[in-house]
């Protein structure tokens, strides 16, 4: 009897520990414009630290999404560009902004976990690079 309440324990635990969800693309909306999620490249999600999950089609929708205060992040994550699908913390992501990378809600702004990658890209099409921090700001300078 101890053993199953301690593996229900455990279960339960694993239940309400926040995790990223898997995008849907072309059936998930977005948070904060709720449009359908299409674009792997741009995509993005906050998890909060009770496991509430709120997905977007941009990242300038969820840099733009003030639901949810700061503190209550346990991942921010946004897609590589340079590797569609693929999620990055968005803490860690080189953004870039250029008019050539167009985004699904027309800030132009990608993530990269490479930032040598951002960089061969803004030389290649022009634009500039920027930090996590300096991207929401700009995006959205009163949630700070």
């Amino acid at each position: 009897m101890r053993t199953r309440i301690f593996y229900g324990c455990i279960m339960l635990w694993m239940a309400c520990t926040p995790a990223p969800k898997e995008i849907q693309y072309g059936m998930d909306a977005c948070q904060f414009c709720k449009m359908t999620i299409m674009d792997n490249q741009h995509a993005s999600q906050i998890v909060t630290a009770k496991g509430k999950v709120y997905l977007f089609d941009s990242i300038e929708c969820m840099a733009g999404y003030q639901q949810v205060s700061k503190e209550e992040y346990a991942f921010v994550l946004v897609s590589d560009y340079a590797q569609p699908g693929s999620l990055i913390a968005a803490e860690t992501g080189t953004f870039l902004i250029s008019d050539a990378l167009p985004s699904p809600m027309g800030a132009n702004l990608s993530a990269f976990s490479d930032p040598a990658e951002a960089r061969r890209l803004k030389d290649e099409h022009g634009g500039e690079v920027y930090t996590w921090t300096q991207v929401s700001e700009k995006i959205n300078p009163t949630h700070h």
